[in-house]
């Protein structure tokens, strides 16, 4: 079983994004994050959050160990575009699109084993009579 995080509508474009991404594709996850913190790019604080997310999924919600942790898959597709003007010569305007993408990583690695939760025996106990002390 794989475990998914999604990062929506960072607002960097998917082409600068996706050149990050391609050097983690594949990695184990700490070998990804050393990675993307010497990494002199604006797009590898996101994908590295993104990253992050998931080996945090895997350890609480599914019980991974975090050591084992590969990335298996990590996609960057388009997201929203915003569509803004700037003032040109002569009283025109050009327009430029401010793009966002969406980071989505899934991680898979070995489960831990489940912990065992040992039941008390209670001793049984005759009750207490009316009226003692």
């Amino acid at each position: 079983m794989s475990v998914k995080a999604v990062a929506k509508n960072v607002s960097v474009s998917p082409r600068k994004v996706g050149e990050v991404a391609s050097l983690v594709r594949g990695r184990s996850v700490a070998d990804a994050l050393v990675i993307l913190s010497h990494t002199p790019r604006a797009s590898a604080i996101p994908v590295r959050k993104a990253i992050e997310s998931a080996k945090a999924n895997a350890d609480h919600n599914h019980n991974y160990k975090p050591d084992t942790l590969v990335i298996t898959e990590i996609s960057v597709t388009p997201g929203m575009r915003l569509k803004r003007f700037r003032p040109q010569a002569r009283g025109s305007a050009a327009e430029y699109i401010k793009r966002s993408s969406h980071i989505r990583v899934i991680v898979d690695g070995e489960m831990r084993k489940p912990k065992t939760v040992k039941k008390e025996v209670k001793a049984d106990s005759k009750p207490a009579k009316k009226g003692s002390k």
